[in-house]
């Protein structure tokens, strides 16, 4: 299985702090966010290689970060540098399967958010269940529901219906940005694409995918730290305690 790690951001809000250097490379306590996700996943046994899609402003930090992983670690520079000229999550995802001409499972994450619970869990479930998998959490704040992926789910989790930052949320639960995709549906991304799903957030390609297959939604089985302005990274760091 391969992990896609999303970090062709320029985290903006973050300026000055991130105006030249990556947000999923600042540290928080002892390692860096990227260094707490990978060394977490690397315990399931089940990735053989980690692939960080970065921009081209940032792409040396991250060949520089690699040079240090025990893990095998490839760096994807998308071309861009500057935040108006993104691809946009999605089509960022198809550039790195193309790139590296993937064609596996496949775990796809943000590289910028904190996690206190292993994604082991999240990969134990997918593999369970034996489809594309999302998480979910319960959000009671509608204004934040509408600045998230929001999903609605039957009783076997399959999610019946998602949609991106909508404007009345028909549920509560607010979908994070990791995802598990089954080889078979990773092949799909340039279909949907092409079909209209949006390409800026990377949970657009699951709203598509859903209505084309089973797709299945765990309960996040712990807290995500959204490291979004400064004051939420001083936060993170006075509060968090490590990976449970």
């Amino acid at each position: 299985m391969k992990c896609l790690i999303l970090a062709a951001g320029y985290a903006t809000r973050l300026y000055p702090l991130t105006e030249n250097f990556p947000k999923p490379l600042l540290k928080v306590g002892e390692k860096t966010i990227l260094d707490w996700l990978v060394d977490d996943i690397d315990k399931s046994g089940q990735v053989d290689e980690y692939i960080v899609i970065s921009n081209h402003k940032f792409a040396e930090h991250f060949e520089k970060w690699a040079a240090t992983k025990n893990q095998k670690v490839a760096i994807v520079d998308d071309g861009t540098s500057t935040n108006e000229t993104r691809l946009g999550a999605v089509k960022d995802v198809l550039f790195a399967i193309e790139k590296c001409k993937l064609d596996s499972d496949m775990l796809v994450i943000a590289g910028d958010n904190v996690l206190d619970f292993s994604l082991t869990k999240f990969i134990d479930y997918a593999k369970a269940k034996n489809t594309s998998c999302i998480m979910r959490y319960y959000e009671p704040d509608v204004k934040k529901l509408q600045k998230s992926g929001v999903v609605t789910v039957d009783e076997t989790d399959k999610i019946t219906g998602m949609e991106e930052k909508p404007q009345t949320p028909k549920s509560n639960w607010a979908c994070p940005p990791f995802y598990y995709y089954t080889k078979a549906d990773a092949r799909l991304v340039e279909a949907g694409i092409k079909a209209g799903c949006g390409t800026d957030a990377p949970g657009s390609y699951i709203a598509w995918l859903c209505t084309q297959t089973a797709v299945h939604a765990m309960e996040m089985p712990g807290r995500r730290y959204d490291i979004g302005n400064l004051e939420s990274y001083q936060k993170v760091q006075e509060k968090y305690k490590g990976i449970c």
